[in-house]
Formats: structure tokens, sequence, C-alpha cells
């Protein structure tokens, strides 16, 4: 028969070791329901003779848009409803565009022109809280009033004036989505580091080694070579490093070569000769066998060599050869 066994630490960890909340990471999103506003002002120029046109009959805004849809806005003179008889004109709002179940806040408003201010508003923005948007089915659904305004009483007030009236509509498109943690791109630029270091020995300020290189003192900076290369971080910094690094003699070399390898080292401008070198040693070609191509076409093999590709041996085992033709 198997045993069981149960520690007092099991027993005291208590349901909080049950809680997933405890140890599972949690994520966050949120959902944002908001409008897209807008408004547009529609004139009706020449009241009185669009009076007469006939019930459900209108003229119509010029078409507009807001939260990416089309809209317009239908005046009747003689009202849109047959049912009472002319006596009221009509104000609506109309999707003109294509669209299924758009959802939306509106407000129609008849501009009072006096300068008194007194405009006639009916506005759904402030019963959204208890109707929420009106949600138009398809291409051409309206919204507004049969019963905007009496017409007997619209003639003789400020609403009118040199025949004119002015309509203002605007419209709050609903839209949702849901976001989740925001992540940001910084574009980060190329490195520039090799122009500073550059720029940093030309300068000659903080140099701490020197080359002596065909008669001529040559200065530069121990920790931006030994950086560059595990061989100068050897011999500059390692267990094994030479007794006096602060003068370095080089045999076999000019100083204008030297100081161009010099300056291709620092600001890593060198990648090609790398490349080539790589090429040869991967063929099996003796490295001193570089050596000497470059110290004759280039000159720049004992820098090549100082940046990793260095074997045992000397720069004169690689100039008693007669390695190139």
């Amino acid at each position: 028969m198997g045993t069981i066994r149960f520690s007092s630490r099991d027993l005291s960890a208590g349901p909080a070791s049950l809680n997933p909340s405890s140890s599972i990471p949690t994520t966050t999103s949120t959902s944002i329901t908001e409008t897209v506003n807008g408004s547009h002002e529609f004139k009706v120029d020449g009241y009185s003779l669009s009076k007469g046109m006939g019930i459900g009959k209108y003229v119509a805004s010029d078409t507009f848009y807001i939260g990416g849809y089309a809209w317009a806005v239908y005046f009747y003179p003689d009202g849109k409803s047959s049912e009472d008889n002319a006596s009221y004109v009509s104000l609506f709002i109309a999707l003109a565009s294509e669209g299924t179940d758009v959802r939306a806040l509106f407000e129609l408003t008849l501009m009072d022109q006096s300068g008194k201010e007194r405009h006639k508003v009916h506005s759904h923005f402030g019963r959204a809280l208890e109707s929420g948007p009106y949600t138009l089915k398809y291409r051409g659904s309206m919204w507004g009033y049969k019963r905007f305004y009496k017409r007997t009483q619209l003639e003789t007030s400020d609403f009118l004036k040199d025949d004119t009236l002015l309509i203002r509509c605007c419209v709050g498109v609903v839209k949702s989505h849901t976001e989740g943690p925001k992540t940001y791109t910084i574009a980060v630029p190329p490195s520039n580091i090799g122009q500073h270091f550059g720029k940093l020995l030309d300068s000659g300020k903080g140099t701490d080694v020197n080359f002596e290189v065909d008669g001529e003192i040559c200065a530069s900076h121990k920790i931006v070579l030994a950086a560059r290369s595990p061989v100068f971080r050897a011999q500059l910094f390692g267990p094994m490093k030479d007794q006096n690094t602060q003068c370095i003699k080089v045999e076999d070399m000019e100083a204008p070569v030297f100081k161009v390898s010099n300056c291709g080292v620092v600001q890593d401008i060198c990648g090609a000769i790398h490349k080539c070198i790589r090429g040869f040693i991967s063929q099996g070609i003796d490295p001193f066998y570089i050596l000497g191509c470059l110290t004759r076409h280039g000159g720049a093999c004992w820098f090549e060599l100082k940046m990793g590709f260095h074997t045992d041996g000397s720069a004169s085992a690689c100039s008693s050869r007669s390695l190139c033709t």
C-alpha cells in the first residue's frame, strides 16, 4: 500500500497556493468606444419658392463626410407626412453612402438669425445615456423629425431672414476598437563610433602608446586597439604583455603605411581585407604568404595579423621568403 505524507508547510500553504493569479502572468486590453464628430451647415435660400412643392418632397444639402460615411440633410418645406397636411416643416439627416448598422448621434439646429442665439435645437447627443446611439440600417436610412417646426410660426420667426433658412447638422459616428499594451519603435541610426574614434586619433588627445615606425613616432590609444584586436589586447594588457608597452617598434613598414593602417583599424574600414584573408586561410594557404603579399601590395599586413590572424613566428621569417611574384 502506498503512503502519502503531508508536511506542515503543505498544510499551511492554504488555498492561496491554488490561486492562479498569484503565479500566472497577466495581460491587459481595453475596449474603447467613442464618437467621430463633425458638422455641416446647410443654407436654404428662396424658402418661399420651395413652398408648395408637395408633401414628401425635399431639398437636399450637398453630400458631406463624417466618420467614414457620407451624409445629407433633407428639408421638407411641406412636411414629410401627409397626415400633417403640410402644417409642419420636416428635417432629417440621411445616410448617403453604403453601410449597414451605422450607429451615430445626431443634432439638428435651426439657426436664429437675429443674433439673439435662440436656436431651435433637436439633439440626440444629450439623450445618448437614455436611449443609446441611433442605428441606421442601410443607405437612405434617416433620423429626424416630421414635425420639426410649425410652418406658420416659422414664417414669422427670427429663423427666417431674407427668405433664407440656416440649418446646422452635427453627427457623431460611433467607433469601437480594442487596444492592447502599446509598443514603440525607435529608429536607431547606424553606428558612427568609428568616426568618433578616428577624430580622437586625429586630435592626438589621450594617446597612451607610441609606435616607432621607420624612425617616426606614431601615437595611438591602447584601449581602442585592444578593443579592435585580441592580439593587441594580449600584447598591451594580457599577462604576457610586452615589457615596454609605451613604445612598440614596428619593422618592415613605412610610417605613412602604418598611419593608414592604424586609421583603418581604429575606424573599422578593413572589412574587405579581413574577408580576403579569411578566404586564403580557409584554402590552407600559409598566413605568412598572405603577410608577404600584403606587405608588397598594401602594407597593411602587420595590422591585419594584429587584428586576429596572428601565428607564432616573426616578421623576419616572412621577409626571408620570396612569396609573391
